[in-house]
């Protein structure tokens, strides 16, 4: 079984599967675990790295309006891999290479690989990807203690939330500019006793109009800027800082202000998003015993 994989929960998923050994290429993106950085890389970025935020949207709308995609794939690699199973997503173009791409070069392949399309938007069909990918390496039992530890690791955590007072929340995907989350971060959201006032579950991401954060007032702000680290986003802090009417929200006034790995957690539908959904439990937790004792006193 050879195995080529297009983004990093994919990555995540094959290895927490225990087909590591098979993985004979992956994304330029893919750094998780450590051990993948020693796969080679099949993609490329075509936007310039460490551009300001602003910059970054600027030229994602101009690339994907100019090349329908954000990406390049090595053909020359692909050819000599000669790959059973490629895995890649047709939910975002900003993630990944292009599915359209991806098709095309696939179609140059013989015998053409099996492709593995994890579009997945609710945190089941999160699930339901660990399965899709360990069928097509016919290891379909681990497929189903993988999805079986991470549906425990849920509802671990739905049960210890489920009687408190929801927290209003604002999720932030992007700061500059904003962007409210969407897909499956909205239900992580409420799974770990909050409520966010922007997103949708199982829809995609979207710009968010300042007027509608001072509008709703939110209790605890969580930021997790798509493919950056907690120190890239802090970066860009400032931004948030100066922008109206900032500390006047319950959030910055009880310093419920919280930044996570985007890179690493939230932004990627892989087994890690059970340790996002503890994280954000965690934290709405501590907002929820801070509305308590305020309400008692």
């Amino acid at each position: 079984m050879r195995i080529i994989s297009l983004l990093p929960s994919a990555t995540e998923i094959v290895y927490a599967l225990g087909l590591g050994e098979h993985l004979v290429a992956r994304s330029h993106e893919c750094d998780y675990p450590p051990e993948a950085e020693t796969i080679p890389i099949i993609t490329y970025s075509l936007i310039p790295p460490d551009l300001p935020s602003n910059e970054i949207d600027r030229m994602v709308s101009e690339t994907l309006a100019t090349y329908n995609t954000l990406y390049g794939l090595n053909l020359d690699l692909l050819q000599v891999l000669e790959p059973d199973v490629l895995i890649t997503q047709a939910l975002c173009d900003v993630c990944a290479v292009s599915f359209n791409s991806v098709k095309e070069a696939v179609a140059t392949l013989s015998p053409r690989p099996r492709v593995l399309n994890l579009a997945s938007k609710p945190l089941q069909g999160v699930a339901d990807t660990f399965q899709m990918v360990a069928d097509a390496a016919g290891v379909p039992e681990r497929g189903r203690e993988l999805v079986e530890r991470f549906q425990e690791r849920t509802n671990r955590v739905r049960q210890h939330m489920q009687n408190r007072s929801p927290v209003r929340v604002t999720f932030l995907e992007w700061i500059d500019p904003p962007f409210a989350c969407g897909h499956w971060t909205p239900e992580l959201v409420q799974i770990a006793g909050g409520i966010d006032g922007h997103g949708k579950a199982g829809q995609p991401s979207r710009r968010l109009e300042w007027h509608e954060v001072l509008d709703w007032q939110p209790e605890a702000i969580v930021i997790a800027c798509c493919g950056f680290t907690e120190e890239r986003t802090l970066q860009d802090m400032p931004h948030l800082e100066q922008a109206p009417g900032w500390n006047e929200l319950p959030a910055v006034r009880n310093g419920a202000i919280f930044v996570a790995d985007g890179n690493a957690y939230f932004s990627r539908p892989g087994p890690r998003l059970a340790d996002s959904l503890e994280w954000l439990a965690e934290r709405l937790s501590q907002c929820n015993a801070e509305v308590i004792s305020r309400v008692q006193q």
